[in-house]
Parts: C-alpha cells; structure tokens; sequence
C-alpha cells in the first residue's frame, strides 16, 4: 500500500506533464475507440448468420440492380413453382423513389429519398423495426403509422430528422418532383414518423402508388411508356429459417427460366452488405491495419517520452532510492507503475466519456452507408480503453525504467558534486 501511495504521490509531483500525457492518451484512445467500433459494427453486419436469414435477390450484372416489377410475385415465393418447393417465411421489395420539394433548388435540405414497399412490411421486415422487437409504445406507434399508409395510397412515414429537414410535420402535404423517375411527380401526405435510430433521414411510401404512377404515364404520353417501367424493381429480401433452407432457395431462383433477362442472383444479406462495402475496402483495410496501430505506436512514444524526461530529471532521487536499500527491480517496478497509472486510467475514464457521451447523449453516430442508421460504441469498448493505455503503457515505459534501475550511485553523486 505504501508502494502504491509514493507512485501516486510521484504522479501528482509534476501535474502540468502528468496532465499533458493523460489528455493526449484520452484523445488517442479516443481516436482508436472509434475505430475499432466501425470495425466492429462491420464486422457484425457481414458475419454470415445460422439462421433466420435473409436474402437479397438482385440484378445478376449490374449495379444499381433494376429489375422488372413481373418479377416481384415469384421472387416473393421464392421461385417456387411445384408444391414441395420451399417458399421463404416472409419477402419484401423495394423500389427507390427520389424527388425534390423546390425543383428550382435541388439541395440536400429539399431533396427526399423514400423507398416503395408494401406497407405491412415495415413492421416485420425492416431491420431494427420488427415490431417484436421495439418497446410497446413504440410498436404501437409505428403499427398505426403502417395502418395510416396502408389506407392512404399516397401517404408516407418519414423519419424525424429528415421531417425537420423538409420543414414538414406529421399530416403535411406536399410534392416531389422525381428526380430518378423524371415526369413522375407525387404529391403526398406525412402519415407517420419513424421511431428514432436508423431511419431518422429514411422514408417509406406504399409500392402501389408509384406503380399506379407509372402505369398511368402512358395516358400523358402519347401511349408510350416510361422509360423505366420495365426497371423499377430494385431489390427482393427474403426470410428463410437456416442455411439449409438459403441454400434451396438459392437453387430454385438460379435454376428458374423466369429469371433471364435480366439475369438475377441471390445471396445472404451479410453478403450483399459486404459486396457493396468493396468499395470501401481500402478505406477499411487502412483504418484496421494502417490508423489504428499507428496510433498505438503514437501513444506508446508519447507515454515514453514523458516517463523519459521524469527519469532524466529524477535520476539524483533514484541513487538515493538505492542507497536507502531500494533494489533495482523495486525502482523498475515504481517507474513502470507511474506509467501504467497514469495509461490505464486515462484510457478507461476516455472510453467511459466516449460511451456515455455517444449512446447517451448524442444517440449514436450517424454512418450513412448501406442504409445503416448510426453505430453505437459496444459496451466492450470500456475495457478496451484499460487494455490500450495500460499495454501502451509498458510499451513506453520500459526502456526508461531499465534505465532508471540501472543508475549508478556512483555516477549520480558525482555529476551533483
């Protein structure tokens, strides 16, 4: 116990310096905090599952994947055309509908982007909305916002961000000239407001009546038909129980002769996230192997640097130390001990504010990318502040500490006299 009160006394000898390092490892760790929470919330997202899978169905050969709508009804079986085929537990499409409030003034503040569904959907398909899952008064909520859009053609559940960002409330009315489907202008009617999370920018409108919409533009058009009429269907989800049942299902839509023009794949939804993140492999790669360890690396330097100069200026004290019986290990133990005080501590009390401040205060971050919502610092992550200013800690620390176990009495008095 009194080891451990002369090493905390010694941290407190020169604050400024003990202050300066326990800022500068705060920021590191949390620097190296976010990271490694992207990391891990990827690495979650594409891990391949066991079962209740799903399935994406998309264009075979091309990206943005567009498909034509005749092909919703039997994807949603999951191309089952015999009575022992196996169909999917539940299916979902979507169709990506975007306009702008002010054609005039096409900013990121006017412009919605809402994707076409049926509306029963929302509650048992959309990820983080399954209506088992959400607290009841938020599952109340979200099934007469999908009662309301499921009366109204025209209506629309936005979610509250992007709604304050449009400067519109719930039942406001207003229209979107189409920005991918040009000529096809809705008007519509806020019916809902999505819970908070990974919908806050997102929006969902009834698939009917974009498809009335579009089956409709012929009767403007001189009877032609719109360029994308043939196009709309973007993506076909599936629920399946297991791998197995992937698997079969999988087979039947290859081997369907409905599917060939355009030609269509299905693969697991951690495997379509995945394919789409390729285009960020780099990005990722540099973030785990490149950012993250040299950050490390800095923190170590910046810990030895500091346990450096308390050596070099402490030396006349460490000779005392020895001539009152201190032995070598003992001196080693007390330098390595500030060190480990002063990196551990401050890595944990930087990743508990990090946790705090980014799940309970802000809400998370938002990370818009594949239609993820925010990310959360996993609860794990408090420990990996300990880990990383405690291991950073000996890192830096060990070369100064052999340095100060190894004073000679001898050479100390002598430079003093």
């Amino acid at each position: 116990m009194k080891f451990l009160l002369l090493i905390l006394k010694n941290v407190r000898r020169n604050a400024v310096r003990s202050a300066l390092t326990a800022v500068g490892t705060m920021v590191l760790v949390f620097v190296v905090t976010l990271v490694w929470s992207i990391l891990d919330f990827l690495d979650k997202v594409t891990a391949e599952k066991t079962d209740n899978l799903k399935a994406i169905v998309t264009e075979r050969w091309q990206i943005p994947s567009q498909m034509p709508f005749s092909y919703a009804d039997t994807l949603s079986e999951g191309a089952a055309r015999h009575p022992k085929d196996l169909r999917p537990l539940d299916s979902m499409t979507w169709q990506f509908y975007g306009g702008t409030i002010d054609p005039a003034k096409k900013t990121i503040e006017n412009i919605l982007f809402a994707f076409a569904m049926e509306p029963e959907k929302v509650g048992s398909m959309l990820d983080d909305l399954e209506l088992t899952t959400l607290s009841p008064a938020k599952a109340d909520d979200l099934r007469r916002s999908i009662a309301r859009l499921k009366e109204k053609r025209n209506g629309i559940i936005v979610g509250r961000e992007k709604l304050a960002q449009i400067h519109k409330r719930l039942g406001d009315r207003f229209t979107l000239t189409g920005l991918n489907y040009k000529d096809i202008d809705l008007e519509f009617e806020v019916v809902g407001v999505f819970p908070d999370g990974r919908y806050d920018k997102s929006a969902v409108m009834n698939r009917d009546y974009l498809n009335a919409s579009l089956d409709a533009y012929p009767r403007s058009h001189a009877g032609q038909k719109h360029p994308l009429a043939d196009k709309t269907l973007n993506l076909v989800w599936l629920r399946v129980p297991d791998m197995q049942a992937f698997n079969t299902v999988q087979e039947q839509i290859s081997q369907s002769p409905l599917y060939t023009s355009p030609a269509v794949k299905c693969e697991t939804a951690s495997s379509g996230i995945a394919t789409f993140l390729e285009a960020y492999r780099d990005l990722i790669w540099g973030m785990r192997w490149l950012l993250a360890p040299a950050i490390l690396l800095t923190l170590s330097l910046v810990i030895a640097n500091a346990i450096s100069i308390s050596v070099r200026e402490r030396r006349l004290e460490f000779a005392v130390l020895r001539v009152l019986g201190f032995r070598p290990l003992q001196i080693l133990v007390l330098v390595v001990g500030e060190a480990v005080l002063l990196g551990a501590g401050s890595g944990l009390f930087s990743t508990v504010a990090t946790y705090t401040l980014i799940n309970q205060v802000m809400g998370g971050v938002n990370f818009p990318i594949a239609f993820f919502g925010a990310f959360f610092i996993p609860l794990q992550a408090i420990w990996w502040g300990l880990a990383i200013g405690l291991l950073t800690a000996l890192a830096g620390s060990v070369v100064p500490a052999f340095t100060a176990s190894a004073i000679r009495v001898t050479e100390a008095f002598s430079k003093v006299a």
